[in-house]
């Protein structure tokens, strides 16, 4: 069994709530591990990037899903790429809610100080959740 690594980017949905995003993660929770998916989601109002790890197959189904989501558009993978270990073992989906985030750490990511992961490459988004994950945290 191969793991892999996919890492996308989209825009959030005129009319999304704070209801939907904690919906997403109870149901990536409960989707994910029994399919033995990690990964990690960033939200911030405007985009969504997140992180998936785990067998190559149950991860091309679930981001299959996320493309079919009418909460997500634009979808752009950002990166795909096989895997020796996972990154964010712990957490069948973990989340970074966007008060973590600041200035400096996306200039240190990215091009310019606004957030705008269509603008990342996809090592860079990578990098930013790992640093974000290990940093600030994850609820």
């Amino acid at each position: 069994m191969h793991l892999v690594r996919l890492v996308y980017t989209s825009t959030i949905s005129d009319g999304f709530t704070e209801a939907d995003i904690q919906n997403i993660l109870i149901s990536a929770r409960d989707n994910n591990a029994p399919r033995h998916i990690t990964g990690l989601l960033f939200f911030n109002r405007s985009y969504f990037l997140q992180c998936l790890e785990g067998p190559r197959e149950q991860v091309n189904q679930t981001y299959h899903q996320i493309l079919n989501d009418q909460r997500h558009e634009n979808l752009m993978l950002l990166e795909y790429k096989e895997i020796s270990s996972r990154e964010f073992s712990e957490w069948s989906m973990g989340y970074v809610p966007d008060i973590a985030f600041t200035k400096n750490l996306n200039l240190k990511y990215s091009g310019d100080t606004h957030f705008n992961p269509y603008h990342m490459s996809g090592e860079s988004a990578h990098n930013l959740l790992s640093h974000l994950s290990k940093e600030i945290g994850i609820i």
